[in-house]
């Protein structure tokens, strides 16, 4: 696979995970962050959503804890 391949790969899928947010009911500017952040499970973060949770308070829940050093 080409670098120019994974790269709009990886675009495809940034842009997937930010409409899936944006449907949940993310603001645009939290799903842009989130979508990039591999870090953060979105099936996780839109279930706590679709269960009544805020956003920025399913962010703060999924957030993954700061790596000791």
């Amino acid at each position: 696979m080409s670098i120019d391949t994974r790269d709009r790969t990886r675009d495809d899928v940034r842009g997937w995970r930010r409409e899936q947010l944006l449907h949940a009911g993310f603001s645009a500017a939290l799903a842009g962050l989130l979508a990039a952040d591999p870090r953060f499970d979105l099936h996780v973060l839109i279930e706590l959503v679709e269960r009544g949770c805020p956003p920025e308070l399913a962010v703060r829940i999924v957030s993954p804890l700061e790596e000791l050093p």
